[in-house]
């Protein structure tokens, strides 16, 4: 397939007024909108059906009245694809890759924040909080790639000390032993690289500064790049309403433990958002409106895992239809409000009628029925993770609901596999892939130095873990970490549900599509052939 990319005075000029782009063709998007700007909001852990049963109301709760109303408004204008699946392995990195790149793992090479890389050399300094330990470069190949808090110069910081410290990334015996820091692993580009090469502003905020991958390998994707970290110590945030204390202060280790503190951190990124709706960078300096521009939402992720034991609150769902806890309750709404003041600044700024709002998940979260959690060893002494059933044959393993494992030795992987075929409930059962099946999903790992060796997705509800904090995890491939909500909305949209399956990978070929600009300028939509989402045409 070859891609035609028309020339950029034919379809997109820069407007000083808006800051955005004024098409200078006449075309329609689905319904004869003019989009100038696309706002991409995470709301990480909302299944399709969280949206559902908030948008529409279910008996037991707020009367029978939908509980998430400035969503359920934007979905009056909305085409809502209630089969939308995310990535596989369904984490936050790869979540949010398939969001900006179009690809999955295969183009990108990234299967999570914690991974492993054969060609790569360890860090050149040991990290006391992830506990890897730096080592030779070049002399030693084959490392741990922690891309996650544990490489923040100062993880207690909200500002994480500053960003990262290089001598907690890999490196590249390749490239003189050079620290690989995030964007420079990603293997295709970014949406972000394509707006901004066209003429565009670019924003993102996330919770790490590890989310630097998202300005892609060229390093200059985002314009305005905000990454206050998400697991350091909480602290009272001036400015902010109801956090200039600390919310919760039975709960200061890191802002996931608390259903009110993780609040008061989600609304750092929501006066990011609204400072860039009103032509200021993140923190408040003068700029351009963005092109393309959007955030990470944590904190229904947070109230579908929580258990926090300090208050007796738990969260979670109650049954199997997705009523939410009361702890669940209060994070989607304050999730929908932080929405609707997104869509209150926008038309206050006379940008609402020129911005596609695509509301999503980089993951979904499991299991939603509470009957079904099985931690490990955590509820259960006698069962274990895959990585210790093989034992010393693993080199590395990423375990939360998945088990993905790479191999000291991949001439190992079939007794690997044997051993942990002999008793498959030992470790929840489930799935075992490996040499060709495993090549059916991810590249082969005898030929691409990141894929693992074994993969195992054990029966929905299995979790692997040695606490019991947790009421469920993402990752894994069952259909509660992998369907999500997806909106693409707009005023002039009609209210439209597609039901046939679409990926959260062909978000980022519609965003360039609304802009004007070539989806086929990304790496991983030429190699997977991502589609634009159905139900979005431009004649």
């Amino acid at each position: 397939m070859r891609f035609l990319k028309p020339p950029l005075s034919l379809v997109l000029a820069v407007s000083c007024a808006t800051g955005g782009y004024a098409a200078t063709t006449d075309y329609t998007s689905l319904h004869g909108a003019d989009i100038r700007h696309v706002l991409l909001i995470s709301i990480d852990g909302m299944h399709a059906l969280d949206y559902a049963n908030c948008a529409g109301g279910i008996p037991t709760v707020n009367g029978g009245a939908p509980y998430c109303a400035h969503l359920a408004a934007l979905g009056e204008h909305a085409v809502n694809y209630v089969a939308a699946s995310t990535s596989k392995p369904s984490d936050s990195f790869p979540g949010v890759l398939a969001l900006v790149t179009g690809g999955s793992t295969r183009s990108t090479g990234v299967f999570y924040d914690v991974s492993y890389d054969r060609t790569l050399s360890p860090p050149k300094a040991s990290n006391a909080i992830s506990g890897l330990a730096g080592g030779d470069c070049p002399g030693q190949k084959g490392t741990q790639v922690i891309y996650d808090e544990s490489i923040d110069i100062d993880t207690s910081r909200v500002d994480a000390g500053g960003g990262i410290n290089p001598d907690y990334l890999p490196r590249d015996p390749a490239n003189n032993c050079a620290p690989v820091y995030p964007h420079q692993f990603l293997r295709a580009n970014t949406l972000f690289e394509v707006v901004r090469a066209a003429g565009g502003y670019t924003a993102w905020t996330d919770k790490h500064p590890a989310y630097d991958l998202l300005k892609g390998p060229s390093g200059n994707g985002l314009d305005d790049f905000y990454g206050p970290e998400i697991n350091s110590s909480v602290v009272a945030l001036p400015g902010i309403p109801g956090c200039e204390t600390v919310a919760d202060p039975t709960a200061t280790g890191a802002w996931t433990d608390s259903f009110q503190n993780i609040q008061c951190y989600d609304t750092l990124h929501l006066k990011a958002v609204l400072n860039q709706i009103d032509g200021k960078t993140h923190d408040g300096k003068p700029a351009r409106v963005p092109s393309v521009f959007g955030a990470n939402f944590q904190s229904v992720s947070v109230g579908q895992k929580l258990n926090e034991k300090s208050l007796s609150q738990t969260g979670g769902y109650l049954d199997v239809t997705g009523t939410p806890s009361a702890g669940l309750l209060n994070e989607i709404e304050f999730v929908d409000n932080a929405v609707g003041k997104m869509i209150a600044e926008l038309k206050q700024r006379g940008l609402y009628e020129s911005t596609l709002i695509i509301i999503t998940a980089k993951h979904g979260q499991s299991p939603l029925d509470p009957k079904a959690l099985l931690r490990i060893p955590a509820d259960n002494k006698s069962l274990l993770a895959p990585s210790d059933v093989v034992g010393s044959l693993a080199a590395a393993s990423m375990e939360d609901d998945v088990s993905m494992l790479w191999l000291v030795d991949q001439g190992q992987t079939a007794n690997a596999v044997a051993m942990l075929s002999a008793d498959p409930a030992v470790f929840g059962g489930g799935e075992i892939f490996a040499g060709k099946s495993l090549g059916l999903i991810f590249n082969d790992p005898t030929t691409d130095s990141r894929s693992p060796d074994i993969l195992v997705t054990p029966t929905a509800g299995v979790v692997y873990t040695g606490g019991t904090k947790k009421l469920a995890e993402h990752g894994g491939f069952s259909h509660d970490d992998t369907n999500v909500v997806l909106l693409l909305a707009h005023p002039r949209f009609e209210s439209t549900t597609i039901a046939s399956p679409v990926q959260t990978s062909q978000v980022a070929p519609t965003i360039l599509k609304a802009l004007g600009l070539n989806s086929g300028d990304l790496k991983a939509v030429r190699e997977e052939y991502t589609q634009v989402l159905p139900g979005f045409n431009r004649p």
